[in-house]
This record gives structure tokens, sequence and C-alpha cells, in this order.
């Protein structure tokens, strides 16, 4: 994958769409002037939620006008998760501090020992041959409002990891119903897609079981709003896949470059450990419940694709030096460590591998734009709040972007959004990422908790001056290790229906377009990835490709047309 790429396009009629170009008031002879826009909007703000797969949230949505969106109620979406070696699993290895049964201890935040809470009603045996039971006789997705409600106290303190979860009635849980994290990087993700079969969530897993779970969608406080009676026009999207394979890291740098970063040799050589060593099946960890390692292989879950050229190289899967799992940042805000990559990203064009951003672009054709966070300014003054995200700061990894350098004045604290979009005074595209408690990601965030902040979020873009004139995206960065029963492009029967490759796209996400003028809402079937976000801004003000990907992606152009029109 040739970081170099610089695509020019052919513009299309169907890319013209997206450019309404309304003439300015001129004198004399003085030529009137273009003012492009994305699909008529003059703002566009793109939220980028955190690790939630679209049947996991989204799956009960069902019908939006006359039309339905892909969910849960497809048969497809009902089919068993299968165990290594391709059998349905018909008892669920549970292992969520709230979905184990009373023959298992769990273990508070204060040391001690518990039994779990629900009856056993099956028994198994781990592909390792460790016997357990569970509540779940059934590897068809449940609901986990049934065992987790929104108010249950099973967060754990900001300061604190609870690997498991944290079960009700612990003294130190905090309200808003949080399972345990689970699983989502580069190479398990594609052992769970199963090329396309979307059958192996669970067994690739740490999480097991709870890699089915979903949420009561109707319930959601996104879904409610929308549905409320101010609620504004909204377009779902239920063909749209996380960027990249794998984690938020990978995935965020996605969203503004389209592509992965590359390790510079020049600058350091790679230490020992990095590059990831798989198995045959292209799996990188032997550590899970429910997978069966190959003694022969010295596994390693790295932070490197793995290597090319070499005896262990899988054929199949990417292999280079390029980042794909979780790295930090040269420069702070960065949570330092082993993991940090010196010399990633570099601008000096000398270099073997990307230099460009979208914000570069844009600020290269003085599109007003910025970067806004939750917590970025305590981040960036040296006290950060504790689940501030350094990952999650996508342009904080390029070196124009580093402290004094011109970028850095483009990534804001998500508090200036806010006065922004009351005061009317928006650039023309705003990111918006919400901080670590409100960001939805299971493990330590709650998901109603975080999805009401989405609401205000969404609510300040549409209700200030600027809101008629705003087209607001909302998706999330990547699947978070849950199931979705619909396969990516690339994978399985959907080869060729997208561009694919060796990076992605992954696990299809949540995804809603709205519009400050729309006038109908409905669903788009059109088939999207994270990168449909930066050909949109691309084509829109006329700016290169900065990959392959997104040079071939298609647009939300049809999303938008639903939103006018009503047509889907």
């Amino acid at each position: 994958m040739s970081g170099k790429v610089r695509t020019i396009i052919l513009v299309t009629i169907a890319a013209l769409a997206l450019v309404v170009v309304p003439t300015a008031q001129g004198t004399g002879a003085q030529a009137a002037r273009k003012k492009p826009t994305i699909g008529g909007y003059k703002h566009l703000v793109v939220i980028f939620e955190e690790n939630h797969s679209f049947d996991n949230l989204y799956g009960g949505w069902g019908r939006v006008g006359a039309q339905t969106v892909n969910g849960l109620h497809k048969p497809k979406a009902r089919r068993s998760q299968v165990d290594q070696a391709g059998h349905p699993i018909t008892c669920l290895l549970q292992n969520d501090a709230n979905l184990v049964t009373t023959s298992q201890t769990v273990t508070w935040l204060d040391g001690t020992t518990h039994p779990g809470a629900l009856t056993p009603r099956c028994s198994g045996t781990t592909a390792r041959g460790v016997a357990f039971d569970s509540h779940f006789t059934s590897s068809k997705p449940f609901r986990i409002p049934t065992y987790i409600k929104p108010a249950d106290r099973t967060c754990a303190p900001p300061t604190v990891f609870a690997a498991n979860g944290v079960q009700k009635g612990d003294p130190q849980g905090l309200p808003g119903g949080c399972t345990r994290d689970l699983v989502h990087r580069f190479y398990q993700e594609q052992y769970q897609l199963d090329h396309g079969r979307q059958d192996r969530y669970a067994t690739g897993s740490d999480a097991v079981g709870l890699t089915v779970g979903r949420y009561r969608t109707r319930k959601l406080p996104v879904y409610r709003y929308l549905h409320s009676r101010k609620g504004p026009n909204y377009v779902v999207a239920d063909h749209f896949f996380q960027g990249a394979f794998g984690g938020s890291f990978l995935n965020h740098q996605y969203l503004v470059a389209a592509q992965p970063p590359q390790w510079d040799t020049s600058q350091l050589a790679i230490p020992a450990g990095k590059n990831s060593v798989l198995d045959a099946a292209g799996f990188p960890n032997k550590n899970y419940p429910l997978y069966n390692p190959d003694p022969a292989v010295a596994y390693n879950d790295a932070v490197l694709t793995q290597s090319c050229g070499l005896p262990t190289t899988v054929s199949g899967f990417a292999c280079g030096n390029y980042a794909v799992n979780t790295m930090q940042p040269s420069w702070a805000p960065s949570g330092g460590g082993s993991n940090v990559l010196p010399g990633i990203n570099d601008v000096d064009p000398t270099k073997p591998f990307y230099e460009t951003n979208i914000g570069d672009e844009m600020s290269a054709k003085h599109i007003s734009w910025n970067w806004y966070a939750g917590g970025w300014d305590a981040a960036a003054a040296g006290h950060p709040d504790p689940l501030f995200q350094y990952h999650h700061q996508p342009l904080n990894y390029f070196q124009n972007y580093a402290p004094g350098m011109p970028g850095r004045a483009h990534l804001k604290d998500e508090t200036a959004f806010f006065a922004a979009a009351h005061a009317g005074t928006l650039p023309k595209v705003s990111f918006v990422k919400p901080i670590g408690e409100e960001n939805e990601h299971p493990g330590y965030a709650s998901t109603h908790s975080g999805e009401r902040h989405l609401v205000r979020l969404i609510k300040a873009a549409l209700r200030g001056p600027d809101g008629k004139d705003t087209l607001v995206v909302v998706t999330y960065d990547e699947f978070g290790g849950q199931r979705d029963h619909m396969a990516p492009p690339g994978q399985g029967s959907h080869a060729g229906v997208a561009p694919a490759d060796q990076f992605g796209p992954g696990t299809r996400i949540p995804a809603l377009i709205i519009g400050g003028r729309f006038s109908h809402s409905g669903v788009d079937h059109g088939w999207h990835d994270t990168t449909s976000i930066l050909a949109t801004i691309e084509r829109a003000y006329g700016l290169a490709p900065l990959s392959t990907r997104d040079a071939r992606v298609s647009t939300l152009r049809s999303a938008l047309m639903i939103g006018r029109r009503g047509h889907s």
C-alpha cells in the first residue's frame, strides 16, 4: 500500500451534486465567486463516538417512513456463533461480572470475592478443556439491559480498571449500566469476521459471550430525541463500516488520513517485539478462553503488522511496519510508555510514507476547520482527566500539530465547540471527540450517559444561529469487539461491492446524517465507510484524495438526497 498515492479522480455528476454554488454579489466586470458547500450546507459537524457495532446499538431501529433499517429482524442476524472447529455454540461462556452464574465468583474492587447472580442453565467446555456453566443456552443476540440496566451501579471509578466489569452490589460501583470492555484489535477482528460469515466474534474475543449482546435501540437517548415532537429529520446509513480493522487508534487515523501510519525505519530501527506474529488462521493471541492456540507458534499480539518475507509470515494478511494497534503520540499530550512512535507521521517530504492529512489539505485551501476534544485544554496543560484518551487525538501524531507548530491552533477543547455553535461562529468543518466518560466506550463509559451527551452535541449544532446551514454526521470509530451480521466490503459475498484492501473496511457501525434543512427522514442503503466522510469533504472543496481508499469510496451524497427528497 503506497503512502504516496495522490490519485486525482474525474469529477462525476454524482460528485458535483455535493457542491452547491450560489452566486456572490459582484459589481462591474467582477466575476461572481463560487462558494462551495457540502450539499448546500455551509457547516459540517462530525461527531465521532466510541466502540459499538451497528447491531449492538441500532439493530432494533425498525422502520423509518417506508423503509426498514437492516437490523436484527434479518435471519442472518439471528445465526449462532461457532467455535474454533466451526460448530455452533449452544452454551455461551460469559465472563462479565453481571452475566456469570451463581457457581462462579466475581472479584469486587476491594479484592473480596462474591458469587455470580444468574442461574446456571447449561454446561460446556472451553477450547482448553476447562468446564464451565452458563445462563445463556444460545449464542444468538441477547439484550444487555435485561441483565444490566442503565441506572445500575456497574461502572468503575475513573482511576480504577475492572477487567471483567463491576458487579451490581459492589459499593464502589458508579451508576451508568457499564459492561466490561471487549477486545477490538486488528488481526482479531479479521478472524471474528470469518470471511464474511460474521460468526467468530465470541471465539476470537477475551469477552466471549458479551460480543453478541445488544441494547434496546428505541430506549436509547438519541433514538428518543430523533423521534420526539421537535426532533430533526435524519437519515440512518445502514451500510456504513469502520474504515479499518481493529481499534480506535487506527480508525482515528483513517478519519483524518485514510490510511495506516508506517514506522519510519530511517529515524529509528524497529525494536524487538513490535511486529505481530500470527498462526495459520491469522490469529495473534494465545490467551482467550475459547481459542486453542497452536503450540508451535510464538504468538505476538503487537502494535505493528507482521513482518514481510519471513518464514512466519502468513499470506493473505497485511505485513510490513504499519501501526495498527494502539500507539501513543511522540509529544504531549501523550500516554508515553513503550508504545510511543518517534518520527511517525513526520511532515518531512523526503520520508517514504504519507505526510498529509485532511487538516493540512483544508488549511492549504483556507477552509476553516477545527478538531474539538473533550478535556483537551486540561490534557495539553499537563493535568489530563483520568479518562482522557490520547490515542483518540489523531492529528496530534503529526508533527505539524505538535506544540509550537502551526497546526496546533486547530486542536481545541470541546467547550469551544459549544461556544462556537451557540455564537454562530462554527468553522466550515468541525470534528468533535467527547472525553472518555462521555464517549460510550464499553468498560469505562456508560452507553446511556454518553448518548445523552451526544444529544447535547447534536442540539448545540442544530439550534444555534448556524443550525439551518449545518450538516451533522454521527458515527463511531469502530465496533468495540461486538458482533454485526452484515459482512463488510471485501468479505464473503460482499467482495467487490465497495473499496476494500488488507486493512479494511471492518465491522458495520452506527451512522446518522442529520441536516438542518432535511425535510424527510429515511434509510440510506448505500455502501460507505469512515473515509466516506473525507471523500465528502474532498469532493465538495476540490481537495486531493489522501489515499486510494478515499479516492474510490462513495461520498455521503445518497444520504443528503434522501434527507432532501425522501427517496432511499
